[in-house]
């Protein structure tokens, strides 16, 4: 007999183990039931009860993806729909600034509260040889309030706080900067900030691209259907069909144990979670994208072939655009960009030097720092354009640097971060005399995108490792490989023509995983006009056809599955 109790429980209580996620088949249910819903709902002259609609599916939604963490969101939600009414009502400036000021610390605060406490405790407890624990103080407060029992020894990050948090930040400051007005109500606003096929893992979208969508007719043409199945199985594919299985049949195992593994499956592995975190990403984005259309929005482009950048400045304006562009306008031009310094840009220094410090764990280097930023400006004074390159190269190593701090507080965000920051330094110089920058024949291309491509590989090793210890055993395997390479960690080096011969074996013993990862960087690199025609091709088929391509690529994608559902790599910010 079926316990409808459980039952219930299942459909409408979060679930832990099983968050609502794009790829499972519940949110699917789940969509159908909103669209069937959204129907009576849609039309222009029941915009307010459409929106207030789709708040609620949303709130319930980021519930079932993260619990009573609902209320954070909420939370965030008030606090910048009212700071931004009060910012653009307010006729003096200073107060301005203090309301917009009001706003980045409220947020930020949050953000540092449920990504960073750990790392600040046990850095001041290395640091001065304390033993403080971790003590949640949220979780506390709620208890005495409302009769809960959250835990209250452990901190959990709220799914997608990193992205609807820059969100309101976005919302307030072009507010603040006169390049767009309030929403007319909290509804609105918090229909903005929640909207669920984005809310979780991005794309990060600006409140001057999103809300003026909210205030015109819904539109959704038999092009624009096409569009969004298309974009819906795109992302599953990519996710399911690629993703998750060359994760958990082959990259999962090397980056848990690489010393249990060869140079060869080692390097194998690295690119292959260059694929995987592409697609994963990548893949969530189109599904989101595809959602959002079949309800009448427009979300912006968060990836552009990536892999095809030939340098790595147009890498990244290929990879997570959305975020680089945040980065840019709301970091990297308020630092002074490639203009000067600043203030902003010297005290942002200061504190990434402070956090360096406490990564470290040892006080007296902070004073090394500061002793050496003395040195760097008397050599600034002495030369103006010195100055100039300096400000520029502070600038952009700052955006990167915090950019990988973004992600998480370990030395591994920090040195991807700073290597991809080095990346881009080293290029705007090597562009003016590299013999290769502006030629356009097809090997010159190939061999820049082959090495743009090895680069921003080899930083991901810093990215997926979880432990310095992990990518330093990953690295002694892999320097294996090559010959006239000194001796590290005691590995023999004169093996390195035994390593290679391993390859058609280790190609045999994974051949499958091999044969998804070559379908996977063949379409990721075909071009274009390809890629356009066979999306334009299934746009154009019949209602019919396209139903039946559809579930018939769902059905595979679903049956391919071997193990319980990958959660998407980008959750976890």
């Amino acid at each position: 007999m079926m316990d409808w109790k459980a039952y219930l429980e299942a459909i409408f209580l979060y679930q832990p183990d099983a968050p609502l996620i794009f790829t499972r088949l519940y949110f699917w249910v789940f969509f159908g039931i909103v669209l069937l819903g959204y129907s009576m709902v849609y039309k222009d002259s029941q915009r307010s009860i459409r929106t207030g609609y789709l708040f609620l599916v949303s709130l319930f939604f980021y519930y079932k993806s993260s619990g009573f963490f609902f209320f954070i969101l909420l939370f965030s939600t008030l606090t910048d729909y009212y700071i931004g009414k009060w910012v653009y009502d307010s006729r003096s400036v200073m107060m301005k600034r203090l309301l917009i000021s009001l706003s980045i610390i409220i947020n930020m605060s949050l953000l540092v509260y449920f990504k960073y406490t750990y790392f600040f405790v046990g850095s001041f407890n290395q640091m001065f040889g304390t033993q403080y624990e971790v003590f949640n103080f949220m979780a506390q407060w709620a208890n005495e309030a409302t009769g809960t029992h959250f835990s209250v020894d452990k901190i959990l990050l709220p799914v997608g706080i990193s992205f609807y948090t820059f969100q309101t930040i976005s919302y307030s400051v072009d507010v603040y900067r006169g390049e767009l007005k309030p929403v007319r109500n909290m509804i609105d606003f918090g229909f903005y900030v929640s909207f669920f096929p984005q809310l979780v893992a991005g794309p990060i979208v600006r409140a001057a691209q999103f809300i003026p969508q909210m205030y015109q007719k819904y539109q959704l043409t038999k092009a624009d259907f096409g569009v969004a199945l298309f974009w819906i199985i795109k992302g599953l594919v990519k996710k399911v069909y690629i993703g998750d299985y060359i994760a958990v049949n082959f990259v999962d195992r090397v980056f848990a144990a690489p010393l249990h593994y060869g140079g060869i499956e080692n390097l194998l592995a690295l690119f292959g979670y260059s694929l995987q975190v592409y697609v994963d990403f990548s893949g969530y984005t189109d599904m989101a994208i595809g959602v959002a259309i079949l309800l009448g929005f427009r979300l912006p482009q968060n990836f552009d072939s990536p892999y095809k950048a030939q340098n790595v400045a147009n890498f990244w304006k290929r990879w997570h655009m959305s975020l680089s562009a945040w980065l840019k306008d709301y970091l990297y031009i308020p630092m002074g960009g490639n203009r000067q310094g600043s203030l902003f840009s010297y005290s942002m220094l200061t504190l990434l030097l402070l956090f360096i410090t406490l990564l470290i764990g040892y006080w007296w280097v902070f004073p090394i720092f500061v002793l050496g930023g003395l040195v760097m400006a008397l050599l600034m004074r002495r030369s103006e354009g010195f100055k100039r390159n300096v400000n520029t190269n502070i600038n952009l190593m700052l955006t990167m640097l915090l950019g990988g701090l973004w992600h998480g507080a370990s030395w591994q965000f920090i040195l991807w971060g700073g290597l991809n920051g080095l990346g881009l330094v080293v290029y705007k110089y090597w562009r003016k005399i590299s013999p290769w920058e502006h030629r356009t024949g097809w090997i010159a291309v190939s061999w820049k995108i082959a090495l743009t491509f090895t680069f921003i590989t080899f930083t991901r090793v810093f990215f997926r490792a979880e432990s310095m210890q992990i990518v330093n055993e990953m690295l002694q395997q892999i320097v294996r490989l090559w010959p006239g390479i000194s001796d590290l960690g005691n590995l023999a080096q004169s093996d390195w023509w035994k390593q290679w011969s391993l390859l058609p074996q280790v190609m045999v013993a994974y051949k499958f995983v091999m044969i998804v990862m070559a379908i996977g960087f063949v379409f990721h690199w075909l071009p274009y006009r390809l890629k356009d025609w066979y999306e334009q091709k299934f746009v154009s088929l019949n209602f019919y056809l396209q139903a039946l391509l559809f579930f018939t690529a769902s059905f595979i994608v679903y049956q391919s599955i071997s193990s319980e559902m990958q959660a998407f790599i980008y959750f976890q910010f």
